[in-house]
């Protein structure tokens, strides 16, 4: 197949991942200061919680806000975007593989994060 037909062939498909990831990424971060989808400081590592200066509530709004940026970055740079949203929810899994609570909610965040790597892959020939 030829390299522009390839690059229509799967042109939806990298958009579909651009808006999810950039969409997905802006609602998590916004709900963060709202907490209407889930308790989300339930999720901080106990031993990470112990070692924060403020609140869990602050800690989960200055993530909040770091998601945000990311799925803005997403939206419009996508390959950034998409490394930047890849190592953040690989993070997110570590964290809760470490203290081995929600690994169903770990292993969901890893093909995430590797769905997120691969858009951002996509990125580089899709124009």
């Amino acid at each position: 197949m030829e390299s522009t037909n390839l690059q229509q062939a799967i042109k939806p498909t990298f958009n579909l991942l651009k808006f999810t990831f950039g969409l997905v990424s802006i609602v998590a971060g916004l709900d963060k200061f709202t907490n209407l989808l889930t308790n989300w400081e339930q999720y901080i590592n106990p031993s990470l919680g112990e070692m924060l200066p403020f609140s869990g509530h602050t800690f989960m709004m200055i993530v909040g806000v770091m998601e945000i940026v990311a799925g803005l970055i997403v939206l419009v740079k996508t390959e950034i975007g998409g490394y930047i949203v890849s190592a953040w929810l690989t993070l997110i899994a570590l964290t809760l593989i470490a203290n081995f609570s929600y690994v169903d909610v770990a292993v969901r965040e890893l093909v995430m994060a590797i769905s997120a790597f691969g858009m951002a892959r996509m990125a580089r020939f899709i124009s």
